[in-house]
């Protein structure tokens, strides 16, 4: 029988004062589901650099330093790749340009992230390799330590086939690599994104270790059938890699799927947990994974027969087995999951949720025991493609977001802040 946690109390944070830093709080009383106690969450709005058109953000936390990286559309033709650092947890430092072009695929849910292992820094962007619209390859921006000039659009695939390449995720590696998963369209022949209509073969995932120049060591395909355009998600665990994606079974079967990385051996890929959910074509909307150690936090959406969910599952054998997942039903679910780990035994996961005529941001704890506390409102979300997809990550004793505010026809990147007390139930 599958584990099942509604969440019964919705809380929102509203705005209560202002204060004369450029630093906003906002607070919220919040019942604690032991105790009955009331607890007090700041919640701190961040302000973000005034760029045109920003969008697409990206999170990564290191050891000490919180990075963002977005997307900025110059004019008609130009997109410019940007990032930046949190000074004191608290501002973003000035902007930094990576790079810009005018030959660039972006979109909503494929977009550039960026990572950094010992002081060296990896992004990508996506750029077209032919006029067919899903005809682009993966370039990998890279900034060594030290250097003061990126290395602009270094291969990441091998293939020269005008296919589509994307939804990579980077992670640190080794002490001297990084580690990355995408999807590989070398043997689709290219056409339509509607994938059952590739005239070849279907969409892959690979995977690929890059040192700290952007050289790629080895790359090695890890399944020959995916889902064509979810997310692919990575992490380090104690045993090695793992990548997380949406599989895609011969009966149209397009649940979530783990790999992992053995004593120099890839497993053979397994679902976490047999939904069942039969569709014909890609929901867009790929999973999630954050790892300490040999633990394992995978969160998802999903909809068998119509039903639409969202699922948290723990490992704490580096993703060899999963505990039952925590579920959430609802008939508003978005999905756009992500999840990020406070600790070896308790995680943070948010996703989107729509409530009567508006759509929204939540977040909530959960942990191994398979609990999840209150699910905090955290902002309000245009619901269309062009809010994409909010970002979570965990910085010290702060759980930080990233999202796109739309306004009309202007998009503007926004970042808050809430302590990690929040989570804890």
């Amino acid at each position: 029988m599958e584990k099942q946690k509604k969440y019964g109390a919705t809380y929102t944070i509203q705005a209560m004062m202002k204060i004369s830093t450029p630093i906003f709080l906002l607070l919220v009383w919040v019942w604690s589901c032991k105790t009955d106690a009331p607890k007090l969450i700041e919640l701190e709005s961040i302000p973000f650099p005034k760029m045109e058109n920003s969008a697409l953000p990206s999170l990564f936390a290191s050891d000490s330093n919180l990075y963002v990286s977005w997307v900025t559309m110059g004019n008609d033709t130009t997109s410019e790749l940007y990032y930046s650092t949190l000074n004191s947890g608290k501002q973003w430092a000035t902007p930094q340009l990576i790079s810009q072009g005018s030959n660039w695929f972006v979109n909503w849910a494929d977009f550039p992230v960026l990572v950094e292992n010992q002081g060296n820094l990896l992004s990508h962007i996506l750029q077209k390799s032919a006029p067919a619209t899903f005809a682009y390859d993966v370039k990998l921006q890279v900034l060594p330590k030290g250097a003061s000039q990126w290395t602009l659009n270094l291969p990441l695939h091998q293939d020269s086939t005008q296919t589509e390449h994307g939804f990579v995720s980077l992670v640190p590696y080794t002490s001297t690599s990084f580690f990355s998963s995408w999807l590989d369209g070398r043997e689709t022949g290219g056409g339509s994104h509607d994938h059952a209509a590739h005239s070849g073969g279907s969409m892959s995932i690979r995977a690929a270790e890059i040192d700290l120049t952007g050289k790629v060591l080895w790359d090695e395909l890890l399944d020959a059938k995916t889902c064509d355009c979810c997310q692919t998600s990575s992490a380090i665990t104690d045993l090695g890699p793992v990548v997380v994606y949406r599989n895609r079974s011969d009966r149209e079967v397009r649940d979530i799927a783990i790999t992992r990385l053995v004593d120099g051996k890839w497993t053979e890929p397994a679902i976490i947990h047999p939904d069942g959910w039969e569709i014909s074509g890609c929901p867009v909307n790929g999973p999630k994974v954050s790892a300490k150690g040999s633990n394992l936090l995978v969160g998802w959406f999903t909809a068998p027969k119509g039903i639409q969910q969202v699922k948290f599952a723990f490992s704490t054998d580096s993703g060899a087995s999963f505990a039952e997942p925590v579920v959430i039903e609802s008939t508003g679910l978005i999905g756009r999951v992500d999840v990020a780990l406070l600790n070896e035994g308790w995680g943070v996961v948010s996703w989107m949720e729509t409530k009567g005529e508006q759509s929204f941001l939540y977040a909530a704890g959960v942990n191994q025991a398979g609990e999840m506390g209150a699910a905090l409102q955290i902002t309000s979300l245009d619901p269309s493609r062009k809010s994409g997809f909010p970002q979570l990550e965990v910085l010290g004793r702060q759980v930080y977001f990233a999202w796109t505010e739309i306004i009309g026809e202007h998009k503007n990147v926004r970042t808050a802040r809430i302590p990690q007390e929040a989570f804890l139930f």
